[in-house]
């Protein structure tokens, strides 16, 4: 469901952003470096709203791959701390973890990379919505009425 999520975005699929692994509510995604999104052309840095869509979509992807599988989700507050640019010309990918499901709210931490691993660009916390399955009226799903 994340992953027709992601690719039914066109803000997501406009940035190039591709899902490189999602399960148990932790999710990957990538976006290679584009000269259209940077932020500074003297430095040829990413625009940081670039690094913060990608975060905003991992963490929307890894609370729809959570195990309490919530069937859809919006962001109620995302906190980015930007640690350095990111490398131009490198690609930059994320990867967020949803650690705590309640009944209404999802709680999410993400860090993203270029390729040095070591250094991360920028960190994140969140906390997103929980939208349960609905729950079908007797008269949908008794045969007999």
């Amino acid at each position: 469901m994340a992953r027709q999520f992601m690719e039914a975005i066109p803000h997501s699929r406009e940035l190039a952003m591709d899902l490189v692994s999602i399960d148990n509510g932790i999710a990957e995604i990538t976006m290679p470096y584009d000269e259209k999104l940077v932020g500074d052309p003297s430095t040829g840095v990413i625009h940081g709203g670039a690094v913060s869509a990608l975060m905003d979509s991992c963490c929307g992807a890894a609370v729809m791959s959570h195990p309490s599988s919530p069937t859809g989700t919006a962001t109620i507050d995302l906190r980015i701390d930007y640690m350095r640019a990111a490398t131009p010309g490198q690609a930059i990918s994320a990867v967020a973890e949803c650690y705590h499901v309640t009944r209404s709210v999802a709680f999410v931490r993400a860090t993203t990379f270029d390729d040095d691993r070591d250094r991360p660009v920028a960190t994140a916390t969140g906390t997103f919505t929980v939208s349960q399955p609905r729950e079908k009226p007797a008269a949908e799903t008794d045969p007999k009425t």
